[in-house]
């Protein structure tokens, strides 16, 4: 059987994450070593448009760690993909250069659907044996948020410029937010997920399928988790009202409360709120949906493989 030594690095709006792996001929992903920092490149860029010099520090001295590890390792192939804070960055070239100093590899800035693609591809090559299709994958990051249907493969894909990050600096200034900020916010996905739906059609879903940290972490709480447990966390169903719950009360509660929970990750305090946000809005819309289609979509299934997973399979095939 032939195995691949890959890695895949996903550069998001609020954290970067390595994943080397083998990967057999069957796609079949063995993890090697699997890796978060929340380095916040998009911090500011929703207001100014160019990355901030200690956010893109922060971020290039992780690749520099990252480069390192896949050395180690001794990675084959390397892919490293960047998405909504660099696609909307000004400076995005300097970031861009400061990658490849880094890993000696030219990095991606990939478009929503791209990113849609990818996310679907890592999420449904673990679930697809276990819940039936079609699937809406669901990727809520710090800048962007991606849908995309399909049951083997996509067939719909939409992104939407609403993620946690983005909200937070946004709408959701106080701590806890008023209820005015709340609504302001829940309008802009709202209306997200109402263009989103002209692209997508909600209503085929079987089975919704949340991922990335604000989705996990509003499982960690539904599942009052004394530490963050991925194993427990990994294709975890959750009736929606558990869903709707561990949201409202991950959104109204203080960040020093929220930074008392034991599977609370530092990075994600002041973001979650936002990013529980979006999670419940979407489940209640494709519900929704779903419903007038003439279906019934009760519970929503919880995956820790996602685009980075992706990203180390699409190397792979490379």
């Amino acid at each position: 059987m032939l195995v691949t030594r890959v890695a895949g690095i996903d550069c998001g709006t609020n954290s970067i994450r390595l994943l080397v792996a083998d990967v057999d001929d069957a796609g079949r992903l063995t993890d090697l070593d699997r890796r978060m920092e929340v380095v916040r490149l998009g911090q500011g860029v929703d207001r100014t448009g160019r990355i901030a010099p200690e956010a893109m520090e922060r971020t290039l001295e992780a690749a520099r760690r990252y480069a390192g590890i896949c050395a180690d390792l001794g990675a084959e192939r390397i892919r490293f993909v960047a998405t909504s804070a660099s696609r909307d960055a000004q400076n995005r070239q300097e970031f861009v250069d400061g990658v490849r100093a880094a890993l000696g590899v030219e990095p991606e800035v990939i478009g929503g659907e791209e990113e849609a693609r990818l996310s679907f591809r890592g999420a449904t090559s673990v679930l697809a044996d276990r819940h039936p299709g079609p699937f809406l994958v669901v990727d809520i990051g710090g800048g962007s948020t991606e849908l995309v249907l399909g049951t083997t493969s996509p067939v719909a894909a939409v992104s939407m410029d609403v993620g946690c990050v983005r909200l937070t600096e946004r709408r959701l200034h106080d701590d806890p937010p008023t209820p005015e900020q709340i609504a302001a916010a829940s309008a802009d996905v709202v209306a997200g997920l109402q263009a989103a739906a002209a692209v997508v059609p909600f209503g085929r879903t079987a089975t919704l399928v949340g991922l990335a940290g604000s989705v996990t972490t509003v499982t960690a709480h539904a599942l009052d988790l004394d530490e963050y447990d991925p194993e427990l966390i990994d294709g975890a169903v959750l009736k929606a009202g558990q869903v709707f719950a561990s949201c409202r009360a991950l959104l109204t509660m203080t960040r020093r409360r929220r930074a008392r929970l034991p599977f609370m990750h530092p990075g994600r305090v002041d973001v979650i709120g936002a990013g529980a946000l979006i999670w419940s809005d979407v489940v209640a819309r494709v519900r929704a949906d779903v419903g007038a289609a003439g279906g019934d979509l009760r519970t929503v299934v919880t995956s820790e493989h996602d685009i980075l997973d992706g990203i180390a399979l699409s190397a792979a095939g490379r």
